[in-house]
């Protein structure tokens, strides 16, 4: 990657997708399901991730799961203020 191609993660974005890898990912990946990073605001600490699974149309396993991962989230990287869901 060429340097200043705007690609390159800064190094939240890197501890946020080493946490989705290690500790989130595999959680939901029994229920048949997977997060993906798409975006951190680091002004304002919002993470957009794509959630998508087995049960993603339910709203209360969507709603716990968004809940669990922001708590994770916002515990191992205090710059995260905020989880949302894009589809």
């Amino acid at each position: 990657e060429a340097p200043g191609d705007g690609t390159e993660d800064t190094e939240i974005v890197q501890e946020i997708k080493a946490l989705l890898d290690s500790r989130i990912r595999p959680a939901v990946a029994q229920d048949g399901g997977d997060i993906l990073f798409d975006s951190f605001d680091e002004a304002t600490g919002l993470l957009t991730l794509r959630m998508r699974g087995a049960c993603a149309g339910c709203p209360s396993s969507t709603a716990t799961l968004k809940a669990g991962v922001e708590q994770m989230m916002r515990h191992y990287i205090p710059e995260v203020t905020q989880v949302e869901q894009t589809l």
